[in-house]
C-alpha cells in the first residue's frame, strides 16, 4: 500500500510538472505569436499605406495618436488613429481615408486667378488649431467637441460656421502674414502660361504678388540632428505653397533651386534646415548656378541649425541648435527681418604624395579645415554612425559620444608628435610650429559646437575677425585636453596668424583631416587653402547667439560679422 501510494504521488507531481511547464510555455509562446503577427500586419498596412500615399495628391501623414481632439472630414466622428494631410489639414480615419482622397481637393501649388486678379479664400472644415480666433466675432474657434468652423489653407483666416457668411473681403485671400514669402498658385499659372520665359517677364508678374515679395524656399534635411526635419516640412507646407518645401532625401538641392530661375531676379532666400554640412551641399549647388550662367538667379541662405555643431548657424546668429523652441511662424518673421552678408567660401586641395598623375582631391570648406584630435574624434564618429545610424538620433547622444572620443584621445594622443609630421605656410611663409597635436584653419568665428576658437578667452588682444575679409585664421592646438580647455574659456589657442592662403606638407604617416565635419584618414600630401567665391547669407542680430558670452564679445561679434 505504501508503494502504490508513492507511486500515486509520483504520477500526480509529474502530471502537475506537466502542467505547468505546458501553460508557462503557451504563456511564452502566445504572446510571441500575437506580437509576431501584428508586426507583420503592420509591416503589411505600411507598405500598402506608403504605396497608397505615393499616389495621392493629398500629402498624408499617418498617425497613431493625435495630439488633440480630432475629427474626421468625411464622417464627422472622433478619430485616434487615421492620416492628416501636411499640405491643407484634412484629417480622416483609415476607413474614411480612400474617400477623403477622392471627394476633398487638396491645396493646389498652380491654379488660375479670379476674373479680377486675386486669388479666392481655399476653406477646410473642422480641426482648427488650438486658441484659433474667429475674424468675424473675435471669439474663440473650434472650442465645440465636434467637426466645425472653418481654415483657409493660405492665409490661415479661421472663422465660425455661422459668421463665414458676414466675412468683411468675401472670398478674396489676401494669404495672411507671410504673402511676402508665399508663392501664389496663380504666380505659377501664369509662368506656365508664359511664350517667353525671361526675368523682365517674371518681374512683371511679380508686381501683382505686391511690393517686397521675397519668396522663400524651405530645403530639409530629414536625417540631421535631431530627425526634426521631417516635422518641420509638414508645418512649412501648411503654411507656404507646398511647391515651396523640399526633402532633401528626395530631391538634392541643385534641382530644388531651379525653382530660383522661375522667380524675379535677386528676391528669392533658401531656408536651409539641417547641419552645416547640409548647409555646404546647398551652397555647393549654388555654386553650379553660377557655373551654368544662372548668377541673376543666386538666392540669399538662411539656416535653421538641426545637426550637431551647427557653427556656422552660430556665426550668423541663428543659434547653436533648433528644437522646436520658437513655432514656425517666428522662424518664417526672422527671415523678413534677417540683413544680407557676404561669407568667404574656399577651396580645399589635396594632393597625395607620389600620385602625380591622378587629379587633386578638391572639397568646399565655409568653415574650417582642421588635421589632429578634433578630426580624430569627428572620424571615429561619422565611421560609428555609418555603421549604426539609427543610434545617433539625437544632438545630445551625439555630443556625448564625441565626449566619450575626446576623453578617449586625452589618454592615447594619437595625434603627437604633428610638428614633426607636418608643415605650413602663411601666404608663402614658413611658420615654425611649437609643440603641437592639431592644428585648425578657420572661416568662420565658431568652431567646436559653439567655442570662439580665436577669441579664446578673450583676455589678450587679437586682429579681429570678419566673414568677408578674404582671410583665414589659422590656430593651434596641444591635445584633447587643450581644446576642452578652449571650450570652456580656461586657455588660449596658440594662434599661428592670419593668410589668404594656407598650404600644408605631411610628410610621414596617416593623420586624420576634416573640412566642416566631413572627416577621413590621409596618407603624405599637399593641402592647398585658397579664396573660392562668395556666398550671400542672411544673418540674425537681435538676439545673442551663445549664452556664455559676456556683453561686450557678444556686441563685438556682431560688429565683426556686420
Amino acid at each position: 500500500m505504501s508503494m502504490e501510494g508513492d507511486e500515486g504521488n509520483r504520477d500526480q507531481s509529474s502530471r502537475e510538472e506537466w502542467t505547468l511547464l505546458f501553460w508557462t510555455t503557451l504563456a511564452v509562446v502566445v504572446p510571441v505569436i500575437i506580437t509576431l503577427w501584428c508586426s507583420v500586419q503592420r509591416s503589411k498596412r505600411k507598405i500598402h499605406m506608403k504605396d497608397f500615399f505615393r499616389k495621392s495628391k493629398h500629402g498624408w501623414h499617418c498617425t497613431d495618436l493625435f495630439n488633440k481632439p480630432t475629427y474626421c472630414c468625411v464622417c464627422q466622428q472622433h478619430i485616434l488613429q487615421g492620416a492628416v494631410c501636411d499640405c491643407c489639414g484634412v484629417c480622416a480615419d483609415e476607413t474614411c481615408l480612400r474617400r477623403a482622397d477622392r471627394s476633398l481637393v487638396c491645396k493646389e501649388i498652380m491654379a488660375p486667378s479670379r476674373t479680377d486678379g486675386t486669388l479666392a479664400h481655399r476653406w477646410v472644415r473642422g480641426n482648427v488649431p488650438l486658441c484659433s480666433v474667429c475674424a468675424v466675432c473675435k471669439e474663440q474657434c473650434g472650442n465645440q467637441p465636434k467637426l466645425c468652423d472653418f481654415r483657409c489653407v493660405w492665409c490661415q483666416t479661421t472663422v465660425h460656421d455661422d459668421c463665414k457668411p458676414s466675412l468683411s473681403d468675401g472670398e478674396r485671400c489676401e494669404l495672411g502674414e507671410f504673402r511676402s514669402l508665399i508663392i501664389p498658385p496663380h504666380y505659377l499659372h501664369h509662368v506656365n502660361k508664359l511664350r517667353r520665359r525671361h526675368p523682365d517677364e517674371y518681374s512683371k508678374l511679380a508686381s501683382a504678388c505686391g511690393s517686397g515679395w521675397t519668396p522663400v524656399l524651405v530645403l530639409a534635411n530629414t536625417r540631421s540632428g535631431n530627425n526634426m526635419g521631417e516635422a518641420l516640412l509638414g508645418e512649412f507646407r501648411t503654411i507656404l505653397n507646398p511647391v515651396q518645401v523640399f526633402d532633401l532625401s528626395e530631391l538634392p538641392p541643385s534641382k530644388a533651386l531651379q525653382l530660383c530661375t522661375l522667380l524675379p531676379p535677386g528676391s528669392v532666400r533658401v531656408l536651409v534646415c539641417g547641419g552645416d554640412g547640409t548647409v555646404g551641399w546647398v551652397l555647393d549647388a549654388i555654386d553650379t548656378m553660377k557655373l551654368k550662367g544662372q548668377d541673376q538667379f543666386i538666392p540669399r541662405v538662411m539656416i535653421l541649425p538641426l545637426g550637431t555643431g551647427n557653427d556656422l548657424s552660430n556665426s550668423l546668429g541663428w543659434g547653436s541648435g533648433y528644437a522646436g523652441e520658437i513655432p514656425v511662424e517666428q522662424v518664417l518673421r526672422n527671415i523678413l527681418e534677417a540683413e544680407v552678408v557676404k561669407m568667404d567660401r574656399w577651396k580645399v586641395q589635396v594632393a597625395s604624395k607620389g600620385l602625380y598623375f591622378r587629379k587633386p582631391k578638391v572639397l568646399s570648406m565655409n568653415n574650417y579645415f582642421s588635421v589632429g584630435p578634433d578630426a580624430l574624434m569627428a572620424l571615429n564618429f561619422h565611421t560609428h554612425r555609418e555603421k549604426t545610424p539609427s543610434f545617433f538620433s539625437s544632438r545630445i547622444i551625439n555630443k556625448a559620444v564625441y565626449f566619450m572620443y575626446g576623453t578617449k584621445d586625452c589618454l592615447v594622443q594619437e595625434c603627437k608628435d604633428l610638428d614633426k609630421r607636418i608643415e605650413l605656410e602663411l601666404d608663402g611663409e614658413r611658420v615654425a610650429l611649437p609643440s603641437l597635436e592639431g592644428i585648425i584653419v578657420c572661416n568662420i568665428g565658431y568652431w567646436g559646437g559653439g567655442c570662439r576658437l580665436w577669441e579664446g578667452m578673450g583676455d589678450e588682444l587679437y586682429p579681429p575677425t570678419r566673414l568677408d575679409d578674404g582671410l583665414l585664421e589659422v590656430v593651434g592646438v596641444f591635445g584633447s585636453f587643450h581644446c576642452a580647455q578652449i571650450q570652456v574659456k580656461m586657455a588660449n589657442p596658440v594662434r599661428l596668424g592670419q593668410a589668404h592662403t594656407v598650404r600644408l606638407v605631411l610628410k610621414t604617416s596617416r593623420m586624420p583631416m576634416q573640412v566642416d565635419g566631413e572627416p577621413w584618414a590621409q596618407g603624405p600630401c599637399t593641402i592647398t587653402i585658397t579664396h573660392k567665391t562668395q556666398a550671400f547669407m542672411l544673418y540674425h542680430s537681435a538676439e545673442q547667439t551663445d549664452d556664455d558670452d559676456d556683453e561686450s564679445s557678444t556686441s563685438e561679434a556682431e560688429n565683426d560679422y556686420k
